[in-house]
């Protein structure tokens, strides 16, 4: 999800009934070293809350100082939403793994826990744990992970019901995450291929705490509400999306140089994400073009019919 859960878009996802929100993920090393444009990745938008700040690092000394970096900001902002960190075990993208961080790290049971205790000892903030259930069917460290996950004191723990070998691909494992919540003295929260109402009851039935949606709301951040038995619509949504992105934009204006500007700001923004809402509308594959070629806001609003649903 990275590049998709920015500010304006978790926004939007409260909008449609999401009870928490992801930051994107935020490098340890990023923070440790002092980078801007990493910073730029914890800032939030009015409106929106709770959110969990996900960091991802493979280093425990390098996590301590990213936190306490985390810690000072967070001081620093007024009235933030954030409400607990998140150390990312779980995303299985080579830009992430190649450092040892993400999915690398279900091959390492006792650096996670060593990374989630410097995590907690450096924040006020409850630490959670996202991960998966191992490096492939043949080799599972959920328990492990969980193990170690209790004895560092995290709150909970988020479990893809997938292996890292499966990417994002194949049959969630829902009999193995129910094991993972009968065995876990914290709360277990269940995630993957939960798309509409009926996946959503499957997963609810292993016992988990709490759902987690990713890729479905890409498109369709109404499908909170939705999986709840709500008929909630977002309408204006294009609109919408385009004002709180001019809204962030403003803000990360007042604080960062280079901000970009307004029209190169949400048009490269909005590209990831009018795509989707576009998705099954007629003329859907001509817009598609068009929005590959817009520059300003004038003309992404002249490219999109807005009497469309969005």
């Amino acid at each position: 999800m990275a590049g998709f859960t920015d500010a304006p878009f978790r926004r939007l996802c409260f909008d449609g009934g999401a009870a928490l929100s992801y930051s994107e993920m935020v490098s340890a090393a990023g923070l440790a070293h002092g980078s801007k444009p990493t910073e730029e990745l914890m800032e939030t938008l009015d409106g929106e809350g709770p959110v969990s700040l996900q960091l991802f690092g493979a280093k425990p000394d390098e996590m301590a100082i990213a936190v306490k970096a985390v810690t000072g900001f967070l001081a620093a902002a007024k009235n933030h939403p954030v409400v607990e960190l998140n150390l990312n075990a779980g995303c299985p993208m080579s830009k992430v793994t190649r450092c040892g961080a993400g999915a690398a790290l279900v091959k390492e049971p006792r650096l996670v826990g060593e990374l989630l205790a410097a995590m907690r000892e450096n924040s006020p903030l409850p630490v959670t744990l996202k991960t998966r259930f191992g490096p492939h069917p043949g080799d599972i460290k959920i328990f492990e992970l969980l193990a170690e996950a209790e004895k560092a004191g995290a709150k909970s723990i988020v479990v893809h019901a997938r292996f890292t070998s499966q990417l994002h691909g194949g049959d969630t494992n829902l009999a193995l995450l129910a094991e993972v919540k009968r065995r876990a003295k914290i709360e277990v929260w269940g995630n993957g291929s939960v798309t509409g109402p009926e996946s959503a009851a499957a997963m609810a039935a292993t016992g988990v705490d709490a759902i987690l949606i990713g890729r479905a709301a890409l498109g369709n951040p109404a499908i909170f509400a939705q999986l709840s038995g709500e008929k909630r619509e977002l309408p204006g949504l294009f609109q919408r999306h385009i004002r709180y992105l001019l809204d962030f934009r403003e803000k990360l204006a007042a604080k960062y140089p280079h901000v970009p500007s307004a029209d190169d700001f949400v048009c490269v923004k909005a590209r990831t994400h009018l795509f989707r809402y576009f998705s099954g509308l007629p003329g859907a594959a001509e817009l598609r073009r068009k929005l590959h070629h817009v520059r300003t806001i004038a003309d992404l609003k002249s490219v999109v019919d807005i009497s469309r649903k969005i």
